[in-house]
């Protein structure tokens, strides 16, 4: 795989990330990948999410995970997740411009602090085909009542943060296609369990941006 440090705007901010590609041919399909809370230390080279875009590259898909405003080098300070929004929706205009990268196959990636971001652009913005979030740190999923795109939501068995059993409630009310997994023995920093959650989203993205998805 092939990793490069860029640099792209989001407003009249300035935002850092690294876009993996694979070592082939393109273009291929692309997706964001959104890391946790600064506020617990999350940034792009989580432990979470550095291991995803690895086995999307090896999967033959291109990746883009990227600083939130006012994290490492990234301009800014935190938006309370408002302005975190506008900075998905930037990472996802700057992927989509590589020359590298289907801008008709685009996918969205969150986890935690990121996935309850995500969960907000991805019903707002056409470009995205499919949407996965892991350990999402949310009590509603109204924004998806009416999203019929592909969905994953992955959650470890043993998580601190996230009630199981309102999460997987909320999960199945959600319209298909639709897809819910629980990882027993995983808590919601997925110590030890990175590559079978990085698997796991791998292959949600290989099914639904690999071929022409409805919306």
């Amino acid at each position: 795989m092939i990793e490069t440090r860029v640099r792209f705007p989001c407003g009249d901010l300035i935002l850092e990330g690294i876009v993996t590609l694979p070592e082939a041919n393109g273009p291929f399909p692309g997706v964001v990948v959104c890391h946790p809370s600064p506020h617990q230390g999350g940034e792009m080279n989580n432990n979470v999410v550095v291991p995803i875009c690895q086995a999307l590259a090896q999967a033959s898909i291109a990746s883009l995970r990227f600083n939130f405003r006012g994290v490492g080098a990234s301009q800014g300070k935190f938006g309370d997740g408002i302005g975190e929004k506008e900075d998905v929706v930037a990472a996802i205009s700057y992927l989509s411009t590589l020359e590298a990268v289907d801008k008709d196959r685009i996918g969205l990636c969150g986890y935690s602090f990121g996935g309850a971001v995500s969960l907000e652009v991805a019903p707002a913005d056409e470009r995205v085909k499919a949407l996965a979030l892991i350990s999402p740190a949310i009590s509603t999923y109204v924004p998806l009542r009416q999203y019929t795109r592909p969905k994953l939501i992955v959650c470890g068995g043993a998580d601190q943060f996230v009630s199981i059993i309102s999460l997987q409630r909320l999960a199945e009310e959600l319209p298909p296609p639709n897809d819910f997994e629980l990882v027993s023995g995983a808590d919601h920093f997925w110590g030890g369990y990175e590559g079978k959650v990085a698997a796991r989203i791998t292959a949600f993205f290989v099914d639904a941006l690999k071929l022409p998805v409805q919306s």
